[in-house]
């Protein structure tokens, strides 16, 4: 499927509306906002190019070409941050920069095997804070490998902008070749599908059927 803008809002919204009818009881973190931007720079990422995503894979997983139906059946399974394609070369990790060293590891046996393919890896700029990102970036940069990191900078670590947390709103510039930035407004909250406190009762099969 050829995603488009609004075909992208349109899952995102029937994931929503799953949750607000109960049936979603565990975390889910929804994407929105980044849809042209991504959309963009999928268009130069090749079927044989590795993708690494985060807890917010959903238009990640769309655009690197698995099936929407895929997508929802592992979201409505509770396993909205662990989404995984091995055909697809699309991996996720729900830890904070926990797929940078992987994808440097991908990039380099990428780079010894004289692979065509490009590594992909997209953290936000709560991971961009971590150390392994920045050794991530660091050992890419001194070894020239074929990996791209993509800060997708929504301005918030789980709810703490970037001038809380650092008392400067200026961004740390890497100089590398191996890293892009690009901003971007949510249009949800980090978590969860942004509806009323209470306003969601969860259906209690669907409860009983995940509960440990």
């Amino acid at each position: 499927m050829n995603h488009t803008t609004e075909t992208l809002i349109a899952f995102e919204h029937r994931i929503k509306s799953r949750f607000a009818a109960g049936e979603l009881p565990f975390l889910v973190h929804l994407s929105g906002g980044n849809e042209q931007q991504l959309l963009d720079i999928f268009s130069e990422i090749n079927d044989f190019d590795w993708v690494f995503s985060t807890h917010r894979s959903h238009y990640h997983a769309l655009l690197k070409g698995i099936p929407e139906a895929e997508v929802e059946a592992a979201i409505c399974s509770g396993n909205s941050m662990f989404i995984f394609d091995r055909a697809r070369n699309f991996y996720t990790s729900s830890i904070l920069a926990g797929v940078c060293a992987i994808a440097c590891g991908v990039a380099l046996e990428a780079k010894r095997s004289g692979s065509m393919s490009h590594v992909w890896c997209f953290v936000g700029d709560g991971a961009e804070d971590n150390g392994h990102f920045a050794e991530a970036v660091r050992y890419a940069t001194g070894h020239a490998l074929p990996v791209t990191f993509v800060i997708e900078d929504n301005n918030r670590q789980v709810d703490t902008d970037y001038a809380t947390r650092w008392g400067t709103h200026t961004r740390t510039d890497w100089r590398s070749p191996n890293v892009m930035r690009y901003h971007y407004q949510p249009t949800f909250p980090h978590g969860g599908a942004g509806l009323p406190p209470g306003s969601v009762t969860f259906q209690p099969e669907i409860v009983a059927r995940f509960a440990l």
